[in-house]
């Protein structure tokens, strides 16, 4: 697969080519980095053919956008497809209060809150362009509206009325309508929330983030077929389920960002019998097998330097023979009604 060609992101979205650069890392995600080095690698994105970034106002509390919008300025607008999200106040800090989300490393002094009403979508928005320093957005995404973002159902439900009820919704689809985004979305790691907003919403894609890998193919009964027939389109983050598909089953493996639970490292050993039978890294299945569906037409897999940019184009322009799935079928490891051509 070459990392820099194109697919429509559903049916009302624009072409993103099937490798997207995620502004996480560079928003000084676990380490800080300097915004030479956040450009340096931006720039290995670039020359790899990528043409699709996503970002948001957590990454970094305001960081992944300022720098993105810096290294974008000037470059022919039509030339790339840029992705942010809403849902996230940012809110100055207090003289002396901690850093709020340990995660970044020194980054501004903001406190994320979440609010899905249309005052803050709409105050964030603006605040995302100003930072990006961009007239328009291509994908706005709804950020992290699940149950395991909001601490159980009950408060989920809150906000999800809130959303709907207290003109979120609406303020996404009138941006929408005014031309100044082009398309709007939902950006979650959960797909069950992302079919009941689908269902109930207006939507165009989906940022889905490790809910469809060789790990993980329950989005297949129900979700994504919904996506097919609404035509909504389908970004695939966090392919390598937050790092043992990238690893393999090593000591330290992470599953979901904890410590990889034995069942899981004992399937990935299987996974990676049938990858070495090929002589294919797992890796390079693991990266490509979601952009097999129909409905995706992405995949972001996440790099903060230049040479895991490098590599994850590299990984995505490796030979993976179908013989490969074929045999992950067989052997029960991957689902049967999986697509893998």
């Amino acid at each position: 697969m070459n990392p820099g060609d194109r697919r429509g992101l559903g049916e009302r979205g624009p072409l993103v080519t099937t490798l997207g650069f995620g502004g996480t890392a560079i928003g000084n995600l676990y380490r800080a980095r300097s915004d030479t080095e956040a450009a340096d690698t931006l720039q290995a994105a670039w020359e790899a053919g990528v043409r699709y970034f996503d970002t948001a106002p957590l990454y970094g509390l305001s960081l992944s956008e300022q720098r993105i919008g810096a290294f974008l300025r000037g470059r022919d607008r039509k030339d790339f497809v840029i992705s942010t999200k809403v849902g996230r106040m940012l809110d100055p800090l207090g003289e002396g209060e901690p850093a709020a989300v340990a995660a970044y490393v020194d980054v501004p002094r903001y406190r994320p809150r979440f609010d899905y009403t249309s005052d803050a979508i709409l105050r964030s928005f603006e605040a995302s362009l100003e930072r990006l320093g961009l007239d328009h957005i291509d994908v706005l995404y709804l950020h992290d509206l699940t149950p395991m973002n909001h601490g159980g159902d009950e408060p989920f439900e809150v906000h999800y009325r809130s959303f709907f009820e207290q003109g979120g919704h609406e303020a996404m689809v009138d941006l929408r309508k005014a031309g100044r985004v082009g398309a709007i979305g939902i950006g979650v790691g959960h797909w069950q929330a992302a079919q009941r907003l689908i269902t109930d919403g207006d939507f165009d894609a989906c940022l889905l983030a490790g809910r469809y890998t060789l790990l993980e193919q329950e989005a297949l009964e129900s979700f994504l077929p919904l996506c097919q027939r609404r035509g909504v389109g389908v970004v695939i983050g966090g392919p390598y389920n937050s790092g043992i598909l990238a690893t393999g089953a090593v000591e330290g493996a992470t599953y979901n960002y904890r410590p990889a639970p034995p069942h899981i490292l004992a399937r990935v050993r299987r996974i990676e019998r049938v990858c070495a039978a090929h002589g294919v890294p797992l890796i390079a299945a693991a990266l490509q097998f979601p952009l097999h569906h129909p409905a995706v037409a992405s995949t972001i897999p996440g790099a903060g330097s230049v040479e895991e940019v490098r590599a994850a184009a590299d990984t995505l322009a490796t030979p993976v023979p179908s013989a490969l799935y074929a045999d992950l079928k067989t052997e029960g490891l991957i689902a049967a009604e999986a697509p893998v051509n």
